[in-house]
């Protein structure tokens, strides 16, 4: 092993110095919940071993936080996801001092803490950050059990893995990237009991979340084929989309970095040491599977940042031995991003070139929920109905307390989402007051007109109806 002593008190300052900056910012944020904030928050009201289109583990996560606290504001509910980021750039720290060296290791943790994707997700809670810790911590367990060719540590790295899964699907991704680094690398292989161990313990681990599928008609699991797209047949016919992919490769360089990720790609198609092999064969396959993905259809930027977890160490040690000038360049640059993105949640709505607010998308939702709910008590209305998914997600967490039910239109056919889902309107004649951009001609003429400038909804005329159940079902 490498000499591996010595970085870990320099790194902790800075991983700490980074994340109290963070934690300061997200106290004084004057943005609202995301809608996918708002709703993983919802599910950890409704604790279980699944949920519509995710895993539990973030439900877990923001519920023990808030319990903990005895709160559900926003800061409480983003409260993890700084702590989390920091606690998995010092495990990548680990990582690069058994693989590469003391000085790769302080650079590594460095590197990682100032990514642009964990600066966002230290103000934003997202499946993503809650599976960074387990999935650093699984390959970290993993180089352990290359190193002693004990089972013990196979089997944690196996649980963890479990847990990187049970927070969001890709976490799979470190079964496959450690399985191509044990086949190609001999040097990165474990001990045949280890290997057996390994798979089992994550079975195990993500066995409760399964059962859960199975019982629900693979609610999650269809949710992914949705997403997915071409799997369903609904892209596969119109042609490859370079375009698509096109982009979403350029997005890469935004989610890791201009520097860090082209030392990656120089990592995959030059790494050197057997070691660093291993880490690119760790590294590549998120990249390369989300890559044909968006050949075939469409692809988010954020959909392969399960590459960054070794593509990290991988990167800063090919800058480390062929550019380390670059370093200091890669961490001003990453490093003003980490600085912008806390500032503008603080100093939100400004900036907003041409009128719009730069970061409107996280503006006006709390607001809208406000208005609709001052709307149903003026008219007495007991169950607010929509369709909108943004609009549910928002009133739930915003109207806890307002004593007012809020529900979904009945899903014709399958439900499309946790609302459909697990809030559908009931039948008959019973009062509502369905809120929509459009309604059927049954509801007549809308009571409330809302207010939607400088905020997500800006551009869009929503109203209210005073309707019933029947009518609110068949709204669009």
């Amino acid at each position: 092993m490498p000499e591996a002593r010595g970085w870990f008190g320099a790194a902790l300052a800075a991983v700490v110095a980074v994340t109290a900056f963070r934690l300061v910012a997200l106290w004084f944020d004057r943005t609202d919940l995301f809608v996918d904030e708002s709703q993983y928050w919802l599910w950890g009201r409704n604790l279980d071993l699944g949920y519509y289109s995710k895993p539990p583990l973030i439900a877990w996560v923001i519920r023990s936080v808030t319990e903990a606290f005895g709160s559900d504001a926003p800061f409480f509910v983003r409260l993890p996801g700084a702590i989390l980021h920091g606690v998995t750039a010092l495990i990548l720290g680990a990582v690069a001092a058994r693989l590469v060296s003391a000085r790769a290791a302080f650079w590594t943790a460095l590197t990682y803490v100032t990514l642009p994707m964990a600066a966002l997700g230290s103000v934003l809670i997202s499946t993503d950050t809650v599976m960074a810790p387990f999935f650093a911590a699984a390959i970290l367990l993993y180089v352990r059990a290359v190193e002693t060719g004990r089972a013990g540590p196979a089997m944690l790295a196996g649980v963890c893995a479990g847990f990187a899964t049970l927070a969001k699907y890709a976490g799979v991704y470190f079964l496959i990237g450690a399985g191509l680094a044990a086949l190609v690398v001999p040097a990165m292989r474990i001990p045949l009991r280890a290997w057996v161990l390994l798979p089992a313990a994550f079975a195990a681990t993500i066995l409760p979340n399964i059962l859960w599928n199975l019982a629900n008609d693979l609610t999650t699991v269809e949710h992914t084929m949705d997403n997915v797209g071409w799997v369903r047949g609904e892209s596969w016919l119109a042609g490859l989309n370079p375009a698509g992919l096109a982009e979403f490769f350029g997005t890469q360089f935004g989610v890791a970095g201009p520097v860090v990720f082209a030392a990656l790609l120089w990592g995959y198609l030059r790494p050197g040491t057997s070691v660093l092999r291993a880490l690119a064969l760790m590294s590549i396959p998120p990249l390369l599977i989300v890559c044909v993905q968006a050949l075939l259809d469409k692809a988010y930027a954020n959909w392969a940042v399960a590459a960054y977890f070794p593509g990290t160490v991988l990167a800063v040690a090919v800058l480390l031995t062929r550019a380390p000038r670059l370093l200091p360049v890669s961490l001003a640059i990453n490093g003003a991003i980490s600085l912008v993105l806390p500032l503008l949640i603080v100093l939100a709505p400004w900036p907003a070139p041409n009128g719009k607010p730069l970061l409107a998308r996280y503006l006006g939702r709390a607001d809208m929920s406000r208005q609709i709910i001052a709307a149903a008590e003026g008219q007495g209305a007991r169950i607010v109905a929509a369709r909108d998914r943004d609009i549910l997600a928002d009133l739930f967490h915003t109207g806890r307390a307002s004593g007012i039910a809020f529900a979904a239109p009945a899903p014709k056919g399958r439900a499309m989402s946790y609302y459909e889902q697990r809030y559908p309107l009931g039948q008959g004649s019973l009062p509502v007051l369905l809120i929509a951009d459009a309604a059927p001609e049954c509801a007549g003429e809308p009571t409330v007109q809302f207010e939607t400038a400088g905020g997500a909804y800006a551009g869009r005329h929503i109203s209210a109806w005073a309707t019933t159940a029947d009518c609110a079902n068949a709204a669009p």
